[in-house]
C-alpha cells in the first residue's frame, strides 16, 4: 500500500491518498470510515442528506479563472468580446483564465455585476 500525505494550509486537515490493490479498496474505504466515525470526523450534509465536498477536494488544481472560462464558455462569447465588456484587454482575460494573472477583487465584483453573478466565485 502506498500513502502521499499533505497538510492544508490551514493546518486543520491533512489530506492522505491512498493507492490499494482493487479488491482490497472496498474494505480499506469501511476501515477509514470507522476511523474517521471514532475521530468523530463527519462531513456536513445538505438538505436531501447528500455528503458535502469543497472545491479544493473536487478540483485539487483548481483556480478562479476556471470560472471565469465556464462563465464566459456559459456566455457563448469570446475572450475579445468579454474583455470589451468589463473594459480590459483580451490578454488580461486570458492571463486570468489560466490562472497567471490574479482577479482582484475590484474586478470579481465588476464581473458580477456585468453577468449578474456572485463576485466570490472569482476569488
Amino acid at each position: 500500500m502506498l500513502a502521499h500525505m499533505k497538510t492544508q494550509t490551514t493546518g486543520a486537515l491533512t489530506d492522505i491518498c491512498l493507492t490499494v490493490p482493487t479488491e482490497s479498496a472496498e474494505s480499506v474505504c469501511k476501515a477509514i470510515n470507522s476511523i474517521l466515525e471514532l475521530a468523530n470526523f463527519s462531513r456536513p450534509v445538505n438538505e436531501e442528506g447528500e455528503e458535502l465536498y469543497s472545491a479544493n477536494e473536487v478540483f485539487p488544481e483548481g483556480h478562479p479563472g476556471m470560472a471565469l472560462r465556464g462563465l464566459r464558455t456559459k456566455e457563448g462569447i469570446t475572450q475579445k468580446e468579454f474583455a470589451a465588456r468589463l473594459g480590459i484587454r483580451q490578454h488580461h482575460v486570458s492571463e486570468m483564465e489560466k490562472g497567471t494573472r490574479a482577479i482582484s477583487l475590484d474586478m470579481a465584483k465588476r464581473i458580477g455585476e456585468a453577468y449578474n453573478i456572485s463576485f466570490k466565485v472569482f476569488l
